[in-house]
């Protein structure tokens, strides 16, 4: 199976995804910013239990369906997406996110692939004597767990300072890092070490003034097909 860059992602809750191996140049940034963004084919895949096939995301679906991430990937030079879900009845896993830096289809002896390989994953995962072991590629940020746990506490105190639900705050800090362009893990750190508050009646805020709804999660297509455009 062709690919330039390779992600795996577990779920952690209707509106998270931990990323936890990323294969290639461009692939820790392209799956942090599905993290951050709350959308793209890997967020759906998961949401849906269904891969989702993208072989071109600057194409006018791919936008409208992902209005914040389809472009900021291709910016990122990513163009075709191709997310498979490792998961198994009421098992979900995660998701394999392939990227591509061309358009292009996935042919049917592909397809299989990338269908084989998610469950090689999910048997890795639930095979209680070996677990997830990774032969290839690197754990994103080297601390993963103790990373992203910062997310998770940080959404908290948010949630506290504004008053409004964790699931809320969470955007509140997806919109700041995507407004100031930084990473969600790094705004994460400065609010634990209060070194950034976020505050609804705070004019330094630039979350309280954007449409938070922009990006976060867009209601996920179901179906096993393609977006429009090359096939």
């Amino acid at each position: 199976m062709s690919a330039d860059d390779v992600g795996l992602s577990v779920v952690q809750g209707r509106n998270l995804r931990e990323p936890v191996l990323a294969i290639g140049d461009r692939c820790e940034e392209l799956e942090e910013l599905q993290l951050m963004l709350g959308q793209g084919p890997g967020m759906d895949a998961a949401a849906t239990d269904r891969p989702v096939l993208v072989p071109d995301l600057s194409v006018s679906a791919a936008a409208d369906r992902w209005p914040v991430f389809a472009p900021a990937a291709v910016a990122h030079g990513a163009y075709g997406m191709f997310a498979f879900p490792v998961a198994i009845g009421a098992a979900r896993i995660g998701v394999l996110d392939v990227y591509r830096r061309r358009p292009g289809s996935l042919s049917a002896a592909e397809l299989a692939d990338g269908l084989a390989f998610a469950d090689a994953v999910l048997l890795l995962a639930l095979d209680e004597r070996g677990g997830l072991t990774f032969g290839a590629g690197r754990l994103i940020d080297g601390e993963l767990p103790e990373r992203r746990a910062d997310v998770h506490q940080a959404a908290g105190m948010v949630s506290v300072q504004l008053g409004v639900g964790v699931d809320e705050a969470l955007a509140r800090l997806r919109a700041y890092a995507y407004v100031n362009g930084q990473r969600l893990v790094d705004v994460a750190a400065a609010v634990l070490a209060r070194h950034l508050r976020l505050d609804s009646h705070d004019d330094n805020d630039v979350t309280a003034g954007i449409g938070i709804t922009d990006i976060m999660d867009a209601p996920p297509s179901v179906g096993y097909e393609e977006t429009e455009g090359e096939k």
